[in-house]
């Protein structure tokens, strides 16, 4: 049975403990109730009140298909709400193979302590000084794991962001080659792996075994339904492997609701130049890979090797909502320097949505020029240097930049930027970015699938019926997706087939050996959300915070003129509870 690993960082003691009172929970179900249960929510972030909580999902290390999401949760300390941020890579799988559902960092290492890399195996657990890592970039420092440890192994780890502390700094995985291109990157989390002077941890599930299913068969059985649900759906078995995540640009672009210019416009005249067909058109005419899982055991295979003009890798995980952080978000047009910028952030372990609005802040500011590719990577870069004022501004994110830089336009909820779709053209996913405990996030409750892509209803994007029921539905079926460990974009399958839901409902039974329905896998996610409006109301948010920036009500959004028109109040009824 899996058990959950907890790690004082400050006496560098460690325990395993048996589920208890977790048990049936995974993922961000489990992320958000330990959090909810052990972190008092008015504590400051970056203390030692505060938990990182690592969690394999439910299905995960198992042969399900999609299912090797992992799940990080804490205290946002850019938010200050609860944090839920997921990542693809090979972490999940390996820690799941160990018996280890999750991994809680405790405490906090004294003023002036070194950084910890932490070594797990079948045989236990060792803690070794990171000092020749400190102050490396993501890339550099796996390549001292790699060389160490061997290929085969999976990292979580950070870079100069959150060994600095800065509120936008994420959390990066190491993909199915080794390389840290995998992303935890909203809300902050890698400050908080940062001020528990963790660097990396490091996974060898050498000698361990997938996770079998109590009812092999039936478990066998269900699985081999769950791909060909997922096989048969065009999106997750052409569009997304064909195209990527980037296969959005030219479509939400044609829908007149890909932000532009930090929010002026909902059309970029530049898009087909950073669409999903360019960057695949370039990628094959370089010899990258148009096709790349994040994790053993993906079939959609959404994410890609992008290579440089000389065909050397440059970046993977190349999605759409970096190409339009930085691609229409800044006026930028070239792949490559959009390219570079997703790379960067990588390797100093920023979250691209967070970075691509804030140097939205640095170009309204005037520090650097719209469109100025290399100056966006030069300003990220300087986030490494610990000494730099600049860095420092940069890297924590875009409420702090505009602040710094004397910007009033600030695209951000709950203090977190917005992501790629204009909330008054795609209104659904608008009333997500207001309600969700997470602060502005549209994979809490993606309602572009009815909005735009008509996938599981149809839902007119620019009109407000039906905007909060799809929404609140949505957040539920989320919460429950990232608490089971599957890929949030099994979801195009699942709400276009009938067996999805109930397929996900036999998985689990036939894993655990015990009764779980469609109404188990429901309520799976209406008590995660529970559990994450618990927590924020006792930290003191409030209506008051569901709410968008003025401009979004006060200026119309060419070319369709629409406006946001939602109260704070009426967005309360997109809560379960």
């Amino acid at each position: 049975m899996s058990k959950i690993l907890r790690i004082n960082t400050r006496t560098k003691e460690f325990k395993f403990e048996e589920l208890g009172k977790y048990l049936g929970l995974g993922g961000r179900a489990l992320t958000s109730r330990i959090v909810l249960d052990e972190v008092p929510a008015t504590a400051h972030a970056l203390s030692a009140a505060n938990k990182l909580v690592a969690a394999a999902g439910v299905l995960t290390g198992t042969i399900v298909a999609n299912s090797g999401r992992i799940s990080l949760g804490a205290k946002s300390p850019l938010t200050g709400t609860i944090k839920e941020s997921n990542s693809g890579g090979q972490f999940a799988q390996k820690l799941a193979k160990l018996g280890i559902l999750a991994i809680v960092l405790e405490d906090k290492p004294e003023e002036g302590a070194g950084f910890t890399n932490i070594i797990i195996t079948k045989d236990g657990v060792k803690f070794e000084a990171a000092s020749e890592m400190e102050g490396l970039g993501t890339y550099a420092c796996m390549d001292k794991i790699l060389a160490k440890f061997g290929s085969k192994i999976g990292a979580m780890l950070i870079g100069p962001g959150g060994e600095t502390c800065r509120m936008a700094a994420s959390v990066q995985f190491s993909d199915p080659e080794g390389r840290p291109s995998r992303a935890a990157g909203r809300g902050g989390l890698g400050a908080v792996m940062g001020s528990k002077k963790v660097k990396a941890i490091v996974l060898d599930d050498a000698g361990c075994s997938m996770v079998p299913g109590v009812d092999a068969e039936k478990f066998k059985a269900a699985g081999k339904r769950w791909v060909e649900i997922l096989k048969g759906h065009p999106v997750t078995s052409q569009g997304l492997p064909g195209f990527g995540t980037a296969i959005l640009v030219n479509i939400i672009n044609e829908a007149g609701a890909l932000p532009t210019k930090n929010f002026r416009d909902g059309r970029f005249e530049h898009a087909a130049a950073i669409s999903g067909e360019a960057i695949a058109e370039t990628i094959t005419k370089r010899g990258g890979k148009v096709k790349h899982g994040c994790h053993t055991g993906c079939i959609i295979q959404c994410s890609q090797e992008y290579v440089d003009k000389a065909g050397k890798y440059l970046t993977s995980g190349f999605e759409y909502e970096t190409v339009w952080a930085f691609g229409a978000n800044t006026l930028i047009k070239d792949l490559d320097d959009i390219a570079a910028l997703d790379r960067a952030c990588d390797d100093m372990g920023l979250d691209t949505i967070e970075l691509g609005n804030t140097i939205a802040m640095a170009m309204e500011g005037g520090i650097i020029a719209w469109g100025d590719g290399k100056a966006a990577e030069k300003l990220i870069r300087k986030v490494g240097d610990k000494s730099d004022a600049m860095g420092r501004i940069i890297g924590n994110g875009t409420g702090f930049a505009a602040q710094a830089f004397g910007v009033d336009r600030v695209p951000v909820v709950k203090n977190q930027a917005l992501p790629a779709y204009d909330p008054r053209s795609v209104k659904g996913v608008g009333v997500t970015y207001c309600t969700t405990t997470q602060g502005a996030d549209h994979t809490a409750g993606y309602a572009v699938c009815q909005n735009i892509l008509k996938v599981g209803g149809d839902v007119a994007p620019t009109g407000k019926a039906g905007q909060i029921e799809i929404s609140k539905n949505l957040q539920v079926a989320t919460a429950a997706v990232d608490a089971l460990g599957l890929c949030l974009f099994v979801a195009f399958a699942v709400l276009d087939n009938a067996d999805g839901v109930p397929c996900i409902a036999d998985l689990v039974a036939a894993l655990t050996g015990k009764p779980y329905t469609v109404d188990d896998v429901v309520n799976l996610g209406i008590n995660t959300l529970k559990d994450e409006i618990a927590f924020n109301t006792a930290a003191g948010f409030t209506a008051k915070d569901d709410q968008l920036p003025d401009f979004f009500k006060n200026e119309p959004l060419p070319p369709h003129g629409t406006v946001w028109d939602f109260t704070a109040e009426e967005m309360q009824a997109a809560k379960v509870c």
